[in-house]
């Protein structure tokens, strides 16, 4: 149960990780955000990260075998970089629909799907 959820926990951290990361810019291309100093944009972008923090750290708590968790730090790093870059894709192909994805992003994605698989190996 604890895995699932970590994953859980880790998904919805994300969504709220990339809005913090990369929202900022939806808002500027907008016209939102064109007159904000950069501290209120640091401002705005550290409140969404700091719900992204309360889903992770009870995440990688829950999942870490050394709190009797199913995962190991290496693996619980690899997958949260796997969701991570998978919520990225969904949530920019919505927002900023004008990023198309090319093969090589595709090879890369695979290549990270491996590092999933070789590190539960």
């Amino acid at each position: 149960m604890s895995a699932i959820q970590t994953i859980l926990l880790l998904l919805a951290s994300n969504v709220f990780m990339t809005f913090a990361w990369y929202g900022h810019l939806k808002l500027q291309q907008s016209g939102i955000s064109n007159d904000w100093p950069l501290m209120a944009v640091i401002g705005f972008s550290w409140s969404i990260a700091f719900i992204e923090y309360c889903f992770a750290v009870p995440a990688n708590r829950i999942g870490f075998e050394g709190n009797g968790g199913p995962y190991s730090l290496v693996q619980l790093k690899v997958i949260q970089e796997v969701i991570s870059l998978t919520i990225f894709t969904i949530i920019t192909g919505f927002i900023f629909g004008g990023q198309n994805l090319q093969w090589n992003h595709l090879a890369a994605f695979v290549c990270l799907v491996l590092a999933v698989y070789f590190v539960f190996k």
